[in-house]
């Protein structure tokens, strides 16, 4: 998502944010900007698009000597990708630079609103500078500190101010910083990409450290008290830095799932139940039902989408297939919600829908991760997914977040407030690490069959279809989802030794008849891989998730092992994993 630099020394300080800023790139953004503190000025350039579209903008912008700078590039979650909306934000002065989501920033602007401030953008991240210069009385630091204090949420924060022309501010909570350094340069970013072959060492900054850089001596704060620092050596692969180590992408974005899926949930949810700043309650009068429509794995969150909706807002929920869709003379009431799904926002099948949908006057809901797409320009509402960039092919992060969107909308649509349950999803998603291995052994064992049935009831039947859609995007193997109760309707005639199925038992949600359905396809001779909390005694290979008084939070474990699974065989097969042949990451034709 958002990329962050900062810089400070003598060394041609505008090449060296640009230079940092186009290291981040593969982080996904829609806009870019820096600013550089120099003899008491702060000189600040901001562009929509492209970093060439900031470096043309300051072409003639030159500076010599020793300065300060902060940049970044942006990927929208509060606000359009505008260059008012753009980094850095400003007060009267000073600048900030922000990652992550200030998940009570709507409290705080009414606050400082109440005291006459005003704001220009549509961000959370104005509020941070906005606060900051109201505490700011006589020291920077305390101010700064002050601030940080007040602030709920992820961020990493780089801020510079007129009031200390020496001074780098920085703080850093759930979202990464890192400080870097040379013999007589400093450097920030938000990964190890922007600073390998300029820095030496580094320091990972922890959930909670903040504090400030004067004079090039570095000050840094660890439970309110300053600490020695701890320098490590920098690695100098600038490809593996940007997979921060995993050896995929894909692998790096699985992981990132748990922490991904808190900013999804950000400003959207507290004790009252569920809060979409986007959308007001009236948007959905005169709603009778609802049709979803999309493509992939989009589709397949669309599927668990409907099983949410009815159960939850008691609507009657239809899921289509984009392409399918366009050709079937639908039937369009204006009392029908029209929602797509997309991770890009450009799906041509999808995209044409809506239009359709438009066309007919029916209200239509855009739920995707890109910010100025296609299909947000054209939807009345739209909902992001926050997921950030997906440079993996197949979706993990993407369909992750597309779920949980549809789970708060199904909450909210029904007054239901199941918060609690919701708020355990980030826990259940983080990878542990003796799973991982476990299900690396395991994937030896599926290689060579004829084929694989994923099979699932209810919401874990769309999940069946998506991890058998996984498997065959980067393994190549043949692999179908089924409904489990679907089995002795025709395709069990297939069961055999090297018939492999992973069976989806959860324990809230069918139990017993799905067990029933396992069963039939041991009794066939077919091999087992059972994923749940409960072990059966007919299966081969069992994978245990946690024993959880909710289906949802067995279905995002589940998830997180199919998308495992699929990958560690696909490794095993010898195949790029982010590069399946014949697949592009964003479908723009029919």
């Amino acid at each position: 998502m958002c990329g962050i630099v900062g810089y400070i020394g003598n060394n041609n300080i505008k090449k060296q944010l640009l230079d940092g800023l186009k290291e981040l790139e593969y982080r996904g953004y829609d806009s870019a900007g820096f600013s550089i503190l120099k003899d008491g000025e702060i000189y600040s350039y901001k562009a929509v698009g492209k970093i060439t579209n900031l470096a043309q903008k300051a072409k003639d912008f030159e500076i010599d000597g020793e300065a300060l700078g902060i940049a970044h590039t942006r990927w929208a979650t509060h606000g359009k990708p505008t260059e008012i909306n753009a980094h850095p934000h400003f007060a009267e002065f000073s600048a900030v630079v922000h990652n992550g989501i200030i998940e009570n920033y709507q409290s705080i602007k009414q606050k400082l609103q109440k005291e006459g401030i005003e704001f220009l953008s549509q961000t959370d991240t104005e509020t941070i500078v906005k606060l900051f210069e109201y505490h700011l009385k006589n020291d920077s630091f305390e101010a700064f500190k002050q601030t940080i204090n007040e602030l709920h949420g992820a961020y990493a924060i780089l801020l510079l101010t007129k009031k200390e022309p020496d001074t780098m501010f920085f703080a850093k909570m759930g979202s990464p910083l890192l400080i870097a350094k040379n013999d007589d340069e400093i450097f920030f970013a938000s990964s190890d990409a922007p600073v390998i072959g300029k820095a030496k060492e580094v320091i990972y900054l922890e959930d909670g450290d903040y504090g400030y850089i004067k004079d090039k001596k570095i000050h840094l704060f660890r439970d309110n008290k300053e600490i020695n620092l701890s320098w490590t050596t920098l690695p100098q692969n600038k490809e593996f830095a940007k997979k921060e180590g995993f050896r995929f992408f894909m692998e790096k974005e699985i992981y990132e799932q748990s922490s991904v899926l808190q900013e999804t949930l950000m400003g959207r949810i507290d004790e009252n139940g569920i809060y979409f700043e986007e959308i007001d309650k009236d948007f959905f009068e005169g709603i009778r039902d609802i049709t979803i429509c999309a493509c992939g794995t989009s589709y397949h969150a669309g599927m668990v989408g409907s099983y949410l909706i009815q159960r939850n807002a008691r609507i009657k929920t239809n899921v289509e297939i984009g392409s399918e869709f366009r050709y079937k003379n639908p039937i369009l009431n204006k009392d029908t919600l029209f929602i797509v799904i997309s991770q890009s926002g450009e799906t041509a099948d999808t995209l044409e829908a809506l239009k359709m949908a438009k066309n007919a006057g029916l209200k239509t809901l855009a739920i995707c991760n890109v910010d100025n797409s296609s299909i947000v320009r054209l939807a009345n509402k739209t909902l992001l997914t926050r997921a950030g960039i997906e440079k993996g092919v197949a979706s993990t992060k993407a369909f992750a977040t597309q779920v949980m969107v549809l789970w708060l909308l199904a909450n909210y649509l029904g007054n239901k407030n199941e918060n609690n349950i919701i708020m355990q999803v980030s826990k259940v998603c983080k990878v542990n690490d003796k799973l991982h291995e476990k299900i690396k052994r395991l994937s030896k064992r599926y290689l060579h069959g004829h084929g694989f049935f994923f099979i699932g009831r209810d919401v874990f039947y769309p999940l069946a279809l998506e991890g058998a859609l996984k498997l065959k995007e980067i393994s190549y193997l043949h692999a179908e989802g089924y409904p489990a109760g679907e089995m002795k309707h025709g395709p069990i005639a297939l069961a055999d030794p090297e018939l492999y199925t992973i069976a989806l038992l959860s324990k809230n949600l069918l139990f017993e008849k799905t067990k029933s359905n396992i069963e039939e396809l041991s009794s066939r001779d077919s091999t087992i891989l059972t994923i749940s909390s409960q072990e059966i005694e007919t299966t081969d290979d069992f994978i245990k998730i946690n024993s959880t008084n909710h289906y949802m939070l067995e279905f995002y474990e589940m998830m997180v092992i199919t998308q495992l699974l699929a990958m560690e065989i696909s490794i095993r097969l010898g195949n790029d994993v982010d590069m399946p042949r014949n697949l592009a990451k964003s479908v723009t034709v029919e």
